[in-house]
């Protein structure tokens, strides 16, 4: 006796059913992706009811997603009767063996760009309005600039800071700046206004520059770049004295470098 697909329970990914359950589960990763964003991009957290209203999604459907991801640790939920999600250890966990696998594949070209330039070359990321190098390959010159790997720098007087500050969509940007920025030198930015008008600029160019903004004596150059889903910066910090008058050519290295990078050729 033969036994049909239908009686068997099967369902044919050809088949309406099939397509239908396809979509389904696509509108339910995509639901999952938007909590989690909503979540990451909420200071101090996000209440369930919070969620439902800015994602517009019935309670009963958040809940369930809540549930689901707090189970797999993607995400973590504070004491009280309403609780605040905040971004899990798990999330943490995956972020960090995605950017051993980008320092990985990027370094070798790193080390190509330093050997170009004879400067020192750093990859950093962004994390709550803080650039962290995760990554560096020193340059060759006896005074050079270096900050030491997991060192972070404020992300509004730094040039890879204001490169990944740039390359933010508005909402995140708001997230990411503090209410009062910190004058580290006479010449970093005091207010977001001027940031804001900076970030502008950056965007234009695609280079953000650090004139001894971060630190007397030294400047950098900087662009964003994206890896296999991680956003990250490379910058090259050079005593000021040997930067001026070398600008262009450090841009013109940074701007070849994010071409190759993204596949586009040098």
């Amino acid at each position: 006796m033969s036994v049909s697909r239908r009686e068997t329970g099967v369902v044919s990914p050809s088949s309406p059913a099939g397509a239908e359950a396809r979509a389904t589960g696509i509108q339910v990763v995509s639901r999952v992706a938007q909590v989690l964003r909503a979540i990451r991009e909420m200071t101090g957290g996000a209440s369930q009811a919070e969620l439902a209203d800015r994602l517009e999604l019935p309670k009963t459907t958040v809940h369930r997603i809540l549930t689901a991801l707090e189970e797999e640790e993607l995400i973590v939920a504070g004491g009280g009767a309403r609780p605040r999600y905040r971004i899990g250890p798990e999330v943490m966990r995956l972020a960090a063996a995605a950017e051993r696998d980008v320092v990985d594949q990027v370094h070798p070209l790193l080390v190509e760009l330093s050997a170009e330039t004879g400067e020192t070359i750093d990859l950093s990321i962004l994390q709550r309005g803080q650039v962290m190098f995760i990554d560096q390959v020193e340059g060759s010159h006896r005074l050079r600039a270096v900050s030491a790997v997991g060192e972070t720098f404020p992300a509004h007087a730094c040039a890879p800071g204001k490169a990944l500050l740039a390359a933010l969509p508005p909402s995140r940007l708001e997230v990411q700046l503090p209410a009062r920025l910190d004058v580290l030198t006479p010449h970093t930015a005091s207010t977001r206004a001027a940031l804001r008008d900076e970030l502008a600029s950056v965007r234009e160019s695609g280079l953000a520059f650090d004139r001894e903004e971060h630190s007397e004596g030294i400047s950098a150059v900087g662009v964003a770049i994206f890896v296999d889903g991680v956003q990250m910066a490379v910058s090259i910090p050079v005593p000021t004295q040997r930067f001026e008058g070398r600008e262009e050519e450090f841009g013109a290295a940074l701007l070849r470098f994010r071409r190759r990078v993204a596949g586009e050729g040098v």
